[in-house]
């Protein structure tokens, strides 16, 4: 597995890094199948440090984990016990998904936004000029502050909650695979899994897959 340490703003010495790959392969090799390649980032959190891990495994899904600490080694630790206990969690279900699909998840590329929140100050302002959009009878829309690239992976709905729960993300944008629309599945406040199909109206019966 190939393993890429970085740090942002930080020094990563050899033997740290020494360290965070051995102690990483062993981890995801005991759980995780073939992963293909991982990630380690360290950076700066107040007074002690931060580690993000994201872990790709052969399959295409991905699992992510994070550690603070004072100690640099020690949230390394931290974020390397977090993401064994997610694949120990999932270990049955990577080995039936790694049989299962001989070939890696498809992708299919898709724009990543951020738009400034609405300001409440702006209506104070009566006697503002309207915006060019305004004037030409479109309502103002909210302004993209930030524009990315992501992909968007091809699912079953199991692999896409998987995939949720293995990226500790509250919400996940997919393609089923069945039929090919976008869904989103997406954790509840109730601590459910909601799952949402444009294709099916209320009543009827979601395709799974």
């Amino acid at each position: 597995m190939r393993i890429r340490v970085s740090g942002k703003d930080i020094d990563i010495g050899e033997a740290l890094q020494t360290h965070v790959n051995q102690a990483l392969a062993e981890s995801t090799a005991k759980y995780a199948g073939r992963p293909t390649d991982a990630t380690v980032t360290f950076s700066r959190d107040g007074h002690g440090f931060a580690c993000e891990v994201f872990v790709h495994l052969s399959t295409g899904l991905t699992a992510q984990a994070n550690g603070e600490a004072v100690d640099i080694y020690a949230a390394f630790e931290a974020a390397r016990e977090r993401m064994a206990k997610q694949l120990r969690r999932h270990k049955r279900r990577l080995k039936d998904h790694h049989k299962e699909r001989p070939t890696p998840v498809d992708t299919v590329p898709a724009g990543s936004f951020v738009l400034a929140p609405f300001n409440e100050d702006d209506t104070d302002d009566v006697d503002a000029e309207p915006a060019d959009d305004e004037m030409n009878g479109t309502p103002a829309g909210p302004t993209i502050i930030a524009e990315t690239e992501l992909r968007v992976p091809s699912l079953t709905v199991g692999e896409a909650v998987m995939q949720m729960e293995l990226a500790h993300a509250p919400v996940l944008v997919f393609r089923n695979e069945k039929g090919g629309a976008i869904n989103v599945v997406y954790r509840r406040e109730d601590g459910n899994i909601g799952w949402i199909d444009p294709r099916v109206e209320s009543g009827g019966s979601p395709v799974q897959g």
